[in-house]
């Protein structure tokens, strides 16, 4: 069993290699690219082999091609917020609960951040008017939504599921990764060229921007995160007043032994974290600090989600 440190260390190398390799990286990629070569077979077929079901309802997928975080959840929550009748469903990452969990339905959140998942929560609390739901078989969640007369569908990280009739919309990140395999040779779950199969290709800096602020910032402030690639926080964290900054693995749930330890390790006069982390932070009492994120995306893109929805059956 691996120490938490260990493990640590071990998914931030992962990361690395697979995103921005050095040249003892590189070796282990190259020596992996048969597998990759198999790997973008199989996808390839799958995605051409596959048929698509039409629910009759409009869906927008938000989706990367690669793993790991590149702004969904914020870019959800901003295409989402001003909709009535709408759902998100999501996988649920990490949860604790099992098949299709109704998060959040009529204004009411019914379950608790580790049946739901960080992001579902997160969902749950910036979206007021939207049905929230987690489960993995995406179509089944979809038909459960029909059935409450929802009118539109969001679909965070759904790019590949091939299965289902979507608008999709792929992010793309400010800064190209320097990998452009496959896995497990490079961080891309399908052939970076399948971009061109997205309704919208955004890019941020260029489609979209992150808007960050700090609310309730303090002058000794520990970071806390526990996202894919924390390092691109490092732009909106000001200099003079981060004590320490300290990762865990992507969706970890934290637990209150290890965060005393931490405190009085470092005592800081705030936990500085995200938003994502927030919604498993708040319950232990401690004066956290957040980085609030919202994203302002390019009016062009708003008005085709909007022209699809509004208009849809006439496409």
């Amino acid at each position: 069993m691996l120490q938490k440190q260990e493990y640590n260390k071990l998914v931030f190398w992962i990361e690395e290699y697979l995103f921005y390799p050095k040249i003892s990286h590189k070796i282990l990629s190259y020596a992996l690219l048969p597998f990759s070569a198999i790997y973008c077979l199989l996808v390839i077929l799958k995605r051409e082999f596959t048929k698509q079901k039409d629910f009759d309802i409009p869906i927008i997928s938000i989706g990367n091609l690669t793993i790991g975080g590149n702004g969904k959840t914020p870019f959800t929550i901003a295409l989402a917020k001003d909709r009535v009748d709408t759902a998100v469903i999501l996988r649920g990452y990490k949860r604790e609960s099992t098949d299709l969990l109704v998060v959040k339905e009529d204004g009411k959140i019914s379950c608790d951040v580790k049946d739901s998942g960080d992001e579902a929560m997160l969902y749950a609390k910036e979206l007021p008017n939207a049905m929230v739901l987690v489960c993995k078989n995406r179509a089944l969640a979809i038909e459960y939504a029909a059935k409450k007369s929802i009118k539109s569908i969001f679909l965070d990280d759904a790019f590949h599921r091939h299965e289902i009739k979507k608008f999709d919309i792929l992010l793309e990140p400010q800064k190209e990764y320097t990998n452009n395999f496959c896995l497990p040779s490079g961080p891309y779950r399908e052939p970076k060229s399948f971009s061109k199969k997205a309704d919208i290709v955004a890019k941020e800096g260029v489609d979209f921007n992150r808007n960050v602020f700090i609310k309730n910032q303090t002058k000794k402030m520990l970071l806390i995160t526990a996202i894919s690639k924390p390092q691109r926080l490092d732009k909106f964290l000001p200099k003079d007043s981060i004590i320490a900054k300290i990762y865990f693995e992507d969706h970890h749930f934290y637990q209150k032994k290890e965060l005393d330890n931490i405190i009085k390790k470092y005592n800081p006069t705030s936990i500085l974290t995200t938003t994502k982390d927030a919604v498993k932070l708040e319950k232990f009492g401690y004066d956290l600090s957040i980085l609030e994120l919202n994203v302002s995306i390019n009016k062009n893109i708003i008005l085709k989600i909007n022209s699809f929805i509004d208009n849809f059956g006439n496409f």
